[in-house]
């Protein structure tokens, strides 16, 4: 399918379909400074198959959507020290903002109702949009993603270090760099060769170069605070899939989302870090189709009856 722009919440959004237009819908909703085609052709075109009208659309200020042009640029470094401090942060927008970005997105394409699936900052706002906007929502599939808890623990220190390295300059993201903190971050289960990272990250780059966009997304996910009282008064069905070995969002922040959404279902896949791997795609589609057809919640015709 070809992309297109649509105007949501005022912002001008890129986004992707794959599917029947007559079909539920499911949105899918990227993370942290990633573009929409970080989620997978494979899944996607299984999604649709599946029976589902499946959209994935770039976030504000990355990829191929509306940027925030003359917003302010906040350093990583500086970021963190204020929070160290308990100082506030200065941001362009929030994590809220972005989830009306999705209410917007489903306005301007005419639905009513849509399940949503978000990955990590993904993930961060469709617990915002299903706890604000309940008759909105169908499902809530969350991958990879925290509750903001400020117990919890961060990143591991080496995923920290490159990440502070390359805001202070120090280490550059050339591809031989990004390719070795793809693989640190990665899945150790599900390994990807060095052809898949390569074409990934050049496609990427190809696409959009933004840090800017990055940096701001960075802000609102530090500025955003703990959700763990919103995930309380979630009534949708949901589903919290989190990899054992995340070195960038460790499964306890999975655990603790899932606690507190009440009924939540926990999937650990072991061997999964924090990305979408190919080899992992197949039971990703299980698990979000299983999940919906388990709750019962609008299936496609098909699988009605």
């Amino acid at each position: 399918m070809s992309e297109s722009y649509i105007k949501a919440n005022g912002i001008r959004l890129a986004y992707e379909e794959f599917g029947s237009p007559s079909d539920p819908a499911m949105l899918l909703i990227m993370g942290l400074g990633t573009q929409m085609i970080s989620w997978p052709l494979s899944l996607c075109n299984g999604l649709a198959a599946a029976g589902f009208r499946v959209i994935r659309f770039d976030n504000r200020d990355i990829g191929l959507s509306e940027k925030m042009e003359n917003a302010h640029i906040p350093r990583a470094p500086r970021m963190l020290l204020r929070t160290t401090l308990g100082l506030p942060l200065k941001v362009s927008y929030t994590l809220d903002d972005m989830a009306e970005d999705v209410i917007g997105l489903m306005d301007a394409l005419g639905l009513d109702q849509a399940h949503l699936v978000g990955a990590s900052m993904g993930g961060m706002i469709g617990q915002i949009v299903t706890a604000q906007h309940p008759s909105r929502v169908l499902s809530f599939t969350s991958i990879m993603s925290s509750s903001g808890n400020p117990r919890l623990p961060g990143a591991a220190r080496k995923v920290v270090r490159t990440m502070v390295k390359r805001s202070l300059g120090i280490e550059k993201p050339n591809l031989e760099n990004t390719m070795a903190f793809q693989r640190m971050v990665g899945s150790p289960g599900f390994p990807e060769s060095d052809e898949e990272l390569k074409s990934k990250i050049l496609d990427s780059v190809g696409r959009s170069l933004h840090p800017e966009g990055y940096s701001r997304h960075l802000a609102a996910i530090m500025a955003s605070g703990s959700r763990v009282e919103l995930l309380k008064t979630v009534t949708v069905p949901t589903l919290v899939i989190h990899g054992r070995d995340d070195l960038m969002v460790p499964l306890e922040c999975g655990i603790d989302t899932a606690r507190h959404i009440p009924d939540a279902r926990l999937e650990i896949i072991d061997g999964m870090g924090h990305n979408l791997p190919q080899a992992l795609m197949p039971r990703l589609q299980e698990l979000i189709a299983g999940h919906v057809r388990q709750e019962g919640v609008a299936l496609p015709v098909s699988e009605a009856g």
